[in-house]
């Protein structure tokens, strides 16, 4: 598009959102890339972009002779623009992301959490502003309830794959991954597609009918 920025994650942050990039997603035959099950901001409602950092999880019940490993190491392998991926299979069994996770995974450059599960320390981490998203919140400590079983790896969250690296946004209406082979593609029709949007309800706040705005601009 003649004009257009290079599109980095920052330019991303302040103009795309989550809905936009599913439309896109699904006109290229990507029809299931956001999970449908409710991810929800438990922290603070903005957009959230980055790269998948991922880690499956399990429940336990039993003592765990070696308690916290692979999510601290997990934690500690965080980079910039990272996203922790918990993929906690929908389990509250415990909160598996509180306030000190998020103090170490920030100082690595980690810029928020799409969790599967349940968190905990809510308030905490809605005074550091950090963006978690998550099924819901649970007090009990993840010590012998779960843990980490792998990181790094393919995970699915609703049978939605998330790859590592792989670019992921969420925002109030939901989670969408785009696949690294179409990632440069989705970009730039997102980004074409939020302008014509922006065209499209200057036309409908002008007074132009919805069905006229649709049939000149094809974007609705």
């Amino acid at each position: 598009m003649s004009g257009s920025p290079v599109i980095t994650l920052e330019v991303m942050r302040r103009h795309f959102y989550a809905a936009v990039v599913c439309d896109v997603l699904d006109g290229l035959g990507y029809r299931r890339q956001s999970p449908r099950v409710p991810l929800g901001p438990q922290t603070v409602d903005r957009v959230l972009i980055g790269r998948c950092k991922t880690t499956l999880w399990t429940e336990m019940f039993h003592i765990d002779p070696q308690p916290y490993e692979l999510e601290l190491r997990a934690v500690d392998s965080c980079s910039s623009d990272d996203v922790f991926i918990a993929a906690a299979g929908g389990s509250v069994h415990s909160g598996v992301w509180g306030e000190l996770l998020t103090t170490a995974a920030r100082n690595r450059g980690c810029i928020g959490v799409i969790c599967d599960g349940a968190v905990r320390d809510v308030d905490a981490m809605r005074r550091m502003e950090f963006p978690v998203f998550a099924r819901g919140r649970c007090v009990y400590d993840s010590r012998n309830r779960q843990r980490v079983v792998d990181l790094d790896v393919t995970v699915e969250i609703d049978g939605v794959p998330f790859r590592p690296g792989e670019l992921v946004l969420a925002d109030g209406d939901g989670v969408v991954v785009i696949p690294k082979e179409v990632e440069s593609e989705v970009v730039r029709l997102a980004w074409e597609k939020i302008h014509a949007e922006n065209r499209v309800r200057d036309a409908i706040r002008a007074g132009m009918p919805a069905s006229q705005a649709y049939a000149t601009f094809g974007v609705l």
